[in-house]
């Protein structure tokens, strides 16, 4: 009696823990079992930059949504999906430009809020975009004296 107790003692203990580690699997990973609700919006970018699907996405510092996907238009531009909170309104006359964060931190993209009384709808385009900032294009120029 007294073995089996330890035993089902143990294999108690033993599911919790592949359980949190699951838990924790999924949340620290940014997974999602069931997708994420919200609706989709695209912006063209000159240059991508250095962003990656997952990042940010960010109106007055508050994380709204992230990036869904990045790819090359017909145009040669970078055509980027992202994702947005249902909670969050866009309007047609916004900005989304590339940002960093720190010196050398990740990038995300920052949407500036419109006056507008137009609001964006799933699979629409952000028309107004600021592409990445390029240190090393900028150094270069600044070398070179073409600034």
């Amino acid at each position: 009696m007294k073995k089996l107790d330890i035993e089902l003692t143990v294999g108690i203990f033993l599911l919790i823990g592949i359980l949190s580690v699951g838990y924790l699997s999924f949340k620290l990973g940014k997974l999602e079992i069931l997708g994420k609700r919200g609706y989709s919006l695209y912006a063209e970018f000159e240059k991508a930059g250095g962003i990656k699907p997952g990042a940010v996405i960010e109106i007055a510092g508050v994380q709204v949504g992230t990036i869904k996907s990045i790819r090359l238009n017909k145009d040669n531009l970078a055509l980027i999906e992202f994702s947005l909170n249902n909670n969050v309104q866009v309007r047609d006359d916004a900005i989304a430009s590339i940002k960093t964060k720190g010196l050398i931190g990740e990038k995300f993209i920052q949407i500036s809020p419109g006056g507008s009384d137009n609001i964006l709808q799933s699979g629409e385009k952000i028309r107004d975009t600021e592409s990445a900032v390029d240190v090393e294009e900028l150094i270069s120029k600044y070398v070179f004296g073409k600034v």
